[in-house]
């Protein structure tokens, strides 16, 4: 009998990095993701400052504090991280299209002049 291979068992990791890979490939997904980390960052900053001000007190419980404001602060940086890098490929795409159409507005340039010479 043929032995069957092992099965493979799921791994966070290689998904987390699909996943990844499609949310920066994806403009759109890539700017909704952008949106809803900095509602989560807006609702993170307002609710630790009113909702939960006594639940994290800094004097009674360190822990909370610091982990409450370091997921906000997480947050709020991977919208900014987001933010740069569609920033820079949006240039990068405008500076293709601007050279794509200096090349298309050359090539027809070209013709004509080569008419005008050939007059002279």
């Amino acid at each position: 009998m043929e032995e069957r291979p092992p099965k493979k068992s799921f791994w966070m990791v290689p998904f987390t990095i699909l996943a990844t890979r499609g949310v920066l490939r994806d403009q759109s997904s890539r700017r909704k993701t952008m949106a809803i980390s900095l509602g989560v960052a807006l609702f993170l900053l307002v609710t630790g400052l009113s909702v939960f001000q006594t639940w994290l007190n800094p004097h009674e419980h360190p822990w909370r504090f610091i982990l409450f404001w370091l997921a906000c602060a997480w947050v709020t940086v991977l919208a900014i991280l987001l933010a740069l890098f569609d920033l820079l490929l949006v240039r990068a795409q405008t500076r293709a299209a601007r050279k794509l159409l200096a090349e298309q507005f050359g090539r027809e340039a070209a013709p004509e002049s080569a008419d005008k010479q050939e007059d002279n």
